[in-house]
């Protein structure tokens, strides 16, 4: 599995890249692995994934060699085992927000692969103001490879929509709040993750941040525009 491949870069400083598809398809995901993403995130919380597409795009973004981190709907254990099961090189786990949480995730990962849990990343998903004022409990836990921001369901948590109108940047206590936390994920040496677009991810490189999460439509949006307005229309 290709998740300890990550692990490896990450702890060796190097900036990893994780792309959203937004669309069921082995195909783009193992084009993306090939224009240079690191690794393809399948999003079983929001997303339309099966079990058997979890499976067969894990393996058509191994064979590009890259990685696949799949996103499970909740911290239920045989849900997560079985997306391990499927093939999946890494979780990533939405909603952590105590110590035991975490915990369960990393022995969950442990008993669905005993011979070679440590192939497989663990990212942990910090998501709201409780789980942040919990923070230090939740870093205390090992096997736990990326402590993620994810700022989206952060700024709902602090009020604010989701997602700031296209182009336009995250409301400013919002990229503080972020920005604390992973100040304090890296003064604990470990590595934070967050998502960022294009225009973004060099403020966050500066503060340490080593897991990239980008969306691929803002890409495809501005391309389309982009030409859109070379024909004159």
């Amino acid at each position: 599995m290709n998740g300890a491949k990550l692990r490896n870069r990450l702890l060796e400083g190097e900036a990893v890249t994780m792309f959203n598809t937004h669309h069921v398809s082995s195909g783009l995901a193992a084009r993306l692995i090939e224009l240079g993403a690191d690794s393809v995130f399948i999003d079983c919380e929001h997303g339309t994934w099966s079990l058997e597409d979890v499976r067969v795009t894990a393996q058509a973004v191994r064979g590009a060699g890259g990685a696949a981190v799949v996103r499970p709907r909740s911290h239920e254990r045989p849900l997560m085992i079985r997306y391990l099961n499927a093939g999946a090189d890494a979780l990533m786990v939405p909603m952590v927000e105590t110590g035991a949480q975490a915990q369960a995730i990393v022995d969950a990962v442990r008993y669905a692969c005993p011979a070679d849990h440590p192939s497989r990343l663990i990212v942990a998903m910090i998501e709201t103001q409780a789980a942040i004022g919990r923070l230090d409990e939740i870093l205390a836990v090992e096997g736990v490879d990326v402590f993620f921001i994810g700022p989206g369901d952060l700024s709902q948590d602090m009020g604010y929509p989701p997602a700031p109108p296209f182009g336009q940047p995250r409301p400013q206590p919002v990229i503080d709040k972020v920005a604390e936390a992973v100040s304090r994920i890296r003064a604990a040496g470990r590595i934070a993750g967050t998502l960022a677009t294009a225009d973004e991810a060099p403020f966050w490189a500066e503060r340490g941040v080593l897991f990239f999460y980008v969306h691929t439509d803002p890409f495809l949006r501005l391309g389309i525009a982009g030409v859109r307005r070379s024909i004159g229309r």
